[in-house]
C-alpha cells in the first residue's frame, strides 16, 4: 500500500512518517520509507542544494531535480515487496512551481505516477510553519519565509481539494495527528 504524507515545510511530515513506520513495523509489517528530496542519490542531493540557492533558475532547478528524485523512488521502491511504502513529499512538490505551471505539472504527474486513497496533506498555517522553522533550523530554504509559505499553502490546498487527498489539521498536537492518520488508514487496510 502506498501512503503519502505531504504538507508545508515544518508541518510534521517527517515526524508523522517516522511514527507511522514505527507503529507498522511493531505490528510485523514491512515498510519502505522515502523522504524527498532524498539524500542517497544525485537528483535528491541537487534538489536540496538548489533549495538553498536564490533566483528563478534555482527555483526551477530545485523543482526539476525534485521531480526526477520522486520518479526515481517510484521506479525503484513501489515495485518491491513491502506491505507499505511511505513517501514523504510526493505530488505536492508541484505546488512550489509558479502558477499555472503548478496545476499543469500536478495533473501531468497524477496521470503517470501511482496515487493512493491514503494520501494525507498535513495542513498548517504559514505563521505556525514559519515559527517552527525559525525555532528548529539555522538555515532556511528559499521557500521558508512567510510570503512563500502562504503562496505554497494556497496552491497546495487547491490541488488537494481536486485530488484524492485527506486534509489533516497539523496544528494539533502530534499525538492527535498520529491517531487521526492511523484511524484513517484503518479504514483502508487492517493495521494489526
Amino acid at each position: 500500500m502506498l501512503i503519502v504524507i505531504d504538507g508545508l515545510d515544518a508541518s510534521g511530515k517527517s515526524t508523522q512518517a517516522l511514527r507511522l513506520t514505527k507503529f507498522l513495523t511493531a505490528r510485523g509489517k514491512t515498510v519502505c520509507l522515502r523522504f524527498h528530496p532524498s539524500t542517497d542519490n544525485f537528483f535528491g542531493t541537487k534538489a536540496k542544494q538548489f533549495l538553498y540557492a536564490k533566483g528563478k533558475s534555482a527555483h526551477f532547478a530545485s523543482a526539476l531535480f525534485y521531480m526526477i528524485d520522486v520518479i526515481r523512488s517510484i521506479l525503484i521502491y513501489t515495485w518491491q515487496k513491502y506491505d507499505h511504502v511511505i513517501f514523504v513529499r510526493y505530488l505536492m512538490g508541484t505546488a512550489y512551481l509558479p502558477p499555472p505551471l503548478h496545476r499543469i505539472a500536478y495533473h501531468f504527474f497524477t496521470l503517470i505516477v501511482p496515487t493512493s486513497s491514503a494520501m494525507f496533506f498535513l495542513d498548517i498555517t504559514p505563521h505556525e510553519a514559519y515559527r517552527r522553522i525559525c525555532r528548529a533550523r539555522k538555515n532556511q530554504e528559499m521557500f521558508e519565509n512567510l510570503s512563500e509559505l502562504g503562496k505554497v499553502r494556497e496552491k497546495a490546498l487547491a490541488l488537494a481539494l481536486i485530488g484524492k487527498w485527506t486534509i489533516i489539521d497539523a496544528g494539533k498536537p502530534k499525538e492527535e495527528v498520529e491517531m487521526e492518520i492511523r484511524t484513517l488508514l484503518g479504514a483502508f487496510t487492517p493495521l494489526t
